[in-house]
């Protein structure tokens, strides 16, 4: 069985990496997975959060991933992300700003209030921080 597989990860804008990686672990749409080389083929959704890219040397990598898929064939993974970027490239003050004006609008309701989208901008926001604190973790 082979060590390594291929790893794309494509946001809507441009590829963030390509390469040959061990291990990737994802907050898939049912929870977080894990996969190894010949993985069998699955296409799940993504839900935002980091994604961890672990290479033959031991070292990891740490990504943001918010909405679209992950594709797995048994030698590539490839992730669409709506939304991708390193977790180096991540601005952690406007991450929190954000995540402080969608909890300030959901807790505000005005008129033109919609639930849903600051859900979504909470959500987004809170995983960029998750993903931050999970790239401290591994500097550690």
């Amino acid at each position: 069985m082979a060590k390594t597989m291929h790893c794309d990860i494509v946001s809507a804008e441009k590829e963030i990496f390509s390469g040959e990686i061990t291990m990737l672990i994802a907050n898939g749409s049912l929870g977080e997975i894990g996969i190894l080389p010949g993985h069998a083929p699955l296409l799940t959704g993504i839900n935002p959060g980091p994604v961890r890219l672990r290479f033959e040397n031991g070292e990891e990598d740490v990504f943001f991933a918010s909405g679209g898929y992950l594709e797995i064939q048994p030698h590539v993974i490839t992730v669409l992300a709506d939304t991708a970027a390193r977790a180096d490239d991540i601005d952690e003050a406007a991450a929190a700003r954000a995540k402080e004006q969608a909890e300030r609008a959901m807790h505000e309701q005005s008129a033109e209030f919609e639930y849903s989208v600051a859900a979504a901008q909470l959500a987004e926001a809170s995983a960029r921080l998750r993903t931050l604190e999970e790239l401290k973790k591994r500097r550690r």
